[in-house]
């Protein structure tokens, strides 16, 4: 069919919804049914499952990180849906896209109930008046209790002091896995049908302001190799056509309004972007050729340059130092190793991560990067480091506020604790040190306990892997921001100290077979070591300056054949993120292509001693 031909849908039939819940309770998955029974894909069509991750960060976690658009037809009313993240730390995605929607998919797990993040994107659905259907799901998982959720969502609902139309607002229970959902659980569903027609009944319709000049918010951005910069956003008013020439308003009031033509202009339809020649209010859209467009940025008609109200996003808790690398193996790996391209793409991220901050310091070589935690920001850095850019950074650190009176304020966070109870009193015993205060706990009954804190963001600072070693790794944890509040002093660090390499060459088995018996190592034989890098923690407090290059003395064959069969435990394996939570104010974490290493900042040991002995003799007269 040519283009000029292709059906534009007004208003009236059309939905915007997002798809909002807590990580891991299926909201991709049920995405991907929906296509498919709405037709999005041929018969014959080999699709691959979670279709809308496509980014192989999210292929490989399991985690939706940045929000998709797609769309269907469902009884000649096409559904705009938008999958948005689960996981806190990418709340700025959720925050943004809710502005171009006019309802949402609350996805809850039948048998998790309402989560951390439930609580948060679902708050911020409520403040910009978004109407929710609540979708109660895997109600086929073992111990499900949709009857317990819907409860527990409505508990919900009236904690958020939603309108009493929210608590009217229909529940769906359904099996994202297997495509079903129902609105009535005495009535087995064999489709998802029940689900569709929920969303064209109480979802509204967008409004249809198709008579007035064209105007629409920048939402999101896009890109393709070939048109470059797609601006993506619903038409809020009139209409806008392919060639039109649109006036791009910045969020700054002071940055000069510039004009651009659209040469592409596109919506949606299954996974697909589909090319028209007109686009009606309501629609979300895609529009190529406007040069300089950002998040937030307005476009409207030459004419009647109406400014929009900008995305605000909030503020970000964490910061860390990204520097260039200068260890003594900088530049053997990576492609972009210098402070001019690692400023280029730190400033090419802002464009499209909104909840993201990067700020000069005292030195050319070094940014502050702040975000909403340790997850957003080593997202980044693992994107970078696969793009084949190298760079130091330091130990994340929380980004304190003052009060009203003066005071010190730091970031609180909502920590939530599924553990068994014969790991229980370990878990509590652990968080004590780090002023975790309890606000509930639950036993829901399968040998497990919720546990509800509200604890400062610094004192979950490395405690992610000690509470999966507490825990055997059958705890599950989840946390997201609460609130600032008053700055709970000095808090309990590492009580390990490290194994620091004093040489540099290859790791040798004989060296690392002396060590594991009182230490955890990061390397194995053959691995490349410098002087100053940490190759292992130490089983006690303080750290130890060791040699894992030293081979042994032969003095016959027999001694040959005894090192040969030295047998070493598997190392523990570094990422990003495990390194970030690991690592203390005199370390950096070395970032490569192909590795992740640790170091101290001061890589010389007689240096390190030196600067020991004037931080003791420092705190020594401040306490006389």
């Amino acid at each position: 069919m040519p283009i000029g031909a292709r059906r534009y849908f007004k208003a009236m039939d059309i939905r915007n919804i997002a798809i909002i819940a807590h990580v891991d309770h299926g909201k991709t998955t049920l995405v991907d049914k929906m296509l498919r029974q709405a037709g999005a894909f041929r018969d014959n069509q080999v699709v691959a499952e979670r279709v809308m991750d496509s980014n192989p960060l999210e292929r490989e976690r399991g985690i939706t990180i940045l929000a998709k658009n797609t769309a269907v037809t469902w009884k000649g009313t096409k559904i705009n849906i938008v999958d948005t993240p689960g996981h806190a730390d990418f709340g700025g995605e959720v925050e943004r896209i809710l502005r171009m929607v006019d309802g949402v998919l609350l996805v809850v797990d039948a048998f998790d109930g309402p989560m951390p993040q439930t609580r948060f994107v679902l708050r911020k659905a409520l403040d910009l008046k978004r109407l929710p259907i609540v979708v109660i799901n895997k109600i086929d998982r073992p111990g499900a209790e949709p009857l317990r959720v819907h409860d527990e969502v409505l508990d919900l609902f009236i904690e958020l002091e939603a309108d009493d139309s929210i608590l009217d607002a229909p529940f769906i229970f359904a099996s994202a896995r297997e495509g079903v959902a129902t609105a009535d659980l005495s009535i087995t569903p064999v489709d998802l049908a029940p689900l569709f027609d929920a969303i064209v009944a109480h979802v509204p319709s967008p409004p249809s302001e198709t008579e007035g000049t064209f105007q629409m918010l920048v939402s999101t951005l896009d890109y393709s190799p070939y048109l470059g910069r797609l601006a993506v956003g619903r038409v809020e008013r009139g209409r806008v056509k392919l060639g039109q020439t649109v006036a791009l308003l910045a969020n700054d009031p002071t940055i000069p309004v510039v004009t651009s033509r659209v040469t592409k202009l596109y919506t949606h339809q299954g996974l697909d972007r589909i090319e028209v020649e007109v686009a009606e209010a309501g629609d979300i859209v895609a529009l190529a050729g406007l040069e300089g467009v950002e998040i937030g940025s307005t476009l409207s008609d030459v004419e009647t340059q109406e400014r929009m109200e900008g995305i605000s996003v909030e503020e970000p808790t964490i910061s860390v130092d990204l520097m260039v690398n200068n260890s003594p193996f900088a530049g053997k790996d990576g492609k972009y190793v210098t402070s001019r391209q690692l400023r280029e793409r730190l400033t090419k991220e802002l464009e499209r991560n909104v909840a993201l901050k990067v700020e000069d310091t005292e030195s050319t070589d070094t940014w502050t990067v702040s975000g909403r935690g340790e997850l957003h920001l080593s997202i980044l850095m693992e994107t970078m480091r696969r793009e084949g850019y190298e760079f130091q950074v330091s130990r994340p650190r929380v980004i304190p506020r003052e009060g009203p009176n003066g005071e010190k304020l730091e970031p609180y966070e909502e920590l939530m604790i599924d553990v068994p109870e014969a790991h229980l009193g370990v878990v509590i015993e652990k968080l004590g040190p780090r002023r975790a205060e309890l606000i509930d706990m639950r036993n829901p009954g399968q040998g497990m306990v919720r546990v509800r804190y509200r604890i400062p963001a610094r004192g979950l600072f490395g405690y992610r892997s000690e509470f999966l070693t507490d825990t055997r790794g059958t705890g599950i944890i989840h946390h997201r921001f609460l609130e600032y509040g008053a700055w709970a002093g000095t808090l309990e660090g590492r009580t390990r100290g490290t194994l620091v390499s004093m040489e540099q060459g290859s790791v040798v088995a004989f060296a690392l077979g002396n060590l594991q018996e009182r230490s955890t190592l990061f390397v194995s034989p053959g691995d490349a070591v410098y002087d100053g890098m940490i190759i292992g923690e130490n089983s006690r407090p303080g750290d130890m300056d060791v040699n894992p290059t030293k081979e042994k003395k032969l003095t016959n064959m027999r001694s040959k054949s005894a090192d040969d069969a030295i047998q070493l435990e598997p190392p523990r394996e570094l990422t990003l993120e495990g390194a970030l939570e690991y690592i203390e104010d005199d370390e950096l974490i070395e970032v490569t292509p192909t590795a992740v290493r640790l170091r101290k900042r001061m890589l010389n040991a007689i240096d390190r001693k030196k600067l020991s002995r004037e931080v003791k003799r420092e705190r020594e007269r401040a306490s006389s």
